[in-house]
């Protein structure tokens, strides 16, 4: 099938190369020139594991283009995959959907199936088909197709999904869109049908009960730290039930990234618009706000004065295996120990550059995570990155003025910081450690 992509950011860069993967001919288009340029030149704007191998076997199916024209003459099926960012009310901005929209209605010369694959608000399907009957002379059919990608695990999510929800109207769309889907359900897993405001529910509802269950586990570590128990015991002993899924029930520094906190946002902005409130929600999200300075409170109830201090941070990304930084709790800890006269010597395996360009707040950055111990007063861990997982303790021993780890993501075996003599700030585990 010929398929068009607009906006070759995280979800539309990912969903066209996999398209591709499967044998569509796909045509990814952008206004950024730089951005179409470097694809162009094999270079990728993004780091995901897997995605370059995908752009280099798919790329005689793949095109990237500045001309939205070109994309629309080749193609009977049209996603956009532009960004909603966070508007200060919560609220998503739309603003970008509708230029691409406006653009469609203008250039198309035959009924298309416009996808709306970024995450929009409940209602803005209704919305877009407002404006196409107002402003193209073509009856173009308005589909939801919201994404549930994990970033770093983007590209077997796409490949082989939990689920495709389609939020549409007609049985042609149906049909168009099983074409689509149908080489990546082969595992047998649903293509799920609905309204599309259901879809456009769905996907706010699948982000919030993962935030909502991210911090419960936070909060009931902080519980476990007070009455002296472990969190990891405790979790495996309630999620071992049938009826709780363990996923996503790992206490840590909170959620960040570029959907949990902005799809919150946006569905509680949604239902005080319809006239109701998600307190659960609401409280999911106050408990991630102060989740995210749980280190910052451990260091400076450590050291009632950091002044002078250097704390050596490991991680920068908000996740491992990607590089963004949006929302990353390393954000808020750099800023909150800098303002406090702290100096950040900070390592990250592939988000150093993004976080120099996203954070306000100045640091340093190592070239390994041993340097970035040099002569440090103590080592933060904020992103769990498998290669720091297993350190080399006595190297660690010599670098830090002293033998202190805050661990803000539960990364280390308590076994090995307990034999190696360190002294171990963590999440829900202080039990283990009340003697050290």
């Amino acid at each position: 099938m010929e398929i068009a992509v607009v906006g070759t950011g995280y979800v539309g860069l990912v969903a066209g190369v996999c398209f591709a993967d499967v044998g569509h001919n796909v045509t990814c288009v952008d206004n950024n020139p730089e951005k179409i340029n470097a694809l162009n030149d094999g270079k990728i704007p993004i780091f995901e594991p897997g995605l370059e191998d995908i752009i280099r076997s798919a790329k005689s199916r793949l095109t990237f283009t500045l001309d939205l024209k070109q994309a629309l003459d080749n193609s009977e099926v049209v996603f956009i995959a532009v960004g909603t960012p966070e508007t200060a009310d919560g609220s998503a901005d739309l603003g970008p959907t509708f230029s691409v929209l406006e653009g469609i209605c203008k250039a198309a010369k035959e009924p298309k199936i416009i996808v709306l694959k970024s995450t929009v608000p409940v209602g803005t399907s209704k919305k877009v088909q407002q404006y196409i009957d107002e402003n193209s002379d073509f009856s173009h059919e308005v589909v939801n197709n919201p994404e549930f990608l994990k970033e770093g695990a983007a590209i077997d999510d796409f490949l082989r999904p939990d689920r495709v929800v389609i939020g549409c109207k007609t049985e042609h769309a149906e049909k168009v869109m099983s074409e689509i889907y149908g080489p990546f359900v082969r595992n047998g897993h649903p293509i799920l049908f609905m309204s599309n405001t259901a879809a456009e529910l769905t996907k706010y509802a699948a982000n919030s009960f993962l935030s909502v269950k991210i911090s419960f586990a936070n909060e009931l570590a902080a519980l476990a730290d007070k009455v002296g128990a472990d969190i990891d015991e405790v979790r495996a002993g309630f999620t071992s039930d049938g009826r709780i899924n363990p996923s996503f029930f790992y206490p840590g520094s909170g959620y960040g990234g570029s959907c949990f906190p902005k799809d919150v946002q946006a569905l509680i902005h949604t239902a005080e618009e319809a006239g109701t409130t998600m307190n659960i929600v609401k409280a999911a999200d106050a408990v991630n706000d102060k989740q995210k300075t749980i280190i910052v409170d451990k260091v400076m109830a450590r050291y009632p004065d950091v002044k002078g201090k250097t704390f050596a941070l490991w991680g920068l990304a908000f996740k491992p295996r990607t590089d963004d930084v949006r929302e990353a709790p390393a954000h808020y800890v750099i800023k909150k120990l800098t303002e406090a006269g702290a100096k950040i010597v900070a390592y990250d395996p592939i988000a150093t550059e993004t976080a120099r360009n996203h954070f306000k707040t100045d640091f340093t950055i190592a070239d390994s995570p041993i340097a970035a111990c040099e002569n440090a007063d103590a080592l933060l861990i904020v992103t769990e990155w498998n290669e720091f997982r297993n350190p080399d303790f006595e190297a660690l021993a010599k670098k830090l003025k002293e033998r202190v780890i805050f661990d803000g993501r539960n990364a280390l075996n308590p076994d090995d910081v307990k034999r190696h003599e360190f002294e171990y700030h963590c999440v829900g585990r202080q039990s283990l450690f009340s003697e050290v």
